[in-house]
């Protein structure tokens, strides 16, 4: 082989190996994604239930003083 040849080599394999990585990494992004929307969606739920309850505990019985103030 000549050194070109050995050199085309080299780059096809340097490119085969980036291709890959790539790849890998958009599927780890991909997930990442996934978990992100997934605690973004908790998070939102999260913060009704909160309003939601403190609603109610404006509602319920005011706070007053105790008898021994």
């Amino acid at each position: 082989m000549s050194e070109a040849e050995d050199r085309i080599t080299r780059l096809e394999e340097t490119v085969a190996h980036q291709a890959k990585t790539i790849e890998e990494l958009s599927d780890q992004l991909a997930e990442q994604w996934k978990v992100v929307e997934q605690t973004r969606a908790k998070l939102d739920r999260l913060t009704e239930r909160f309003l939601s309850l403190e609603e109610q505990a404006r509602d319920a019985i005011p706070v007053t003083r105790p008898p021994y103030y």
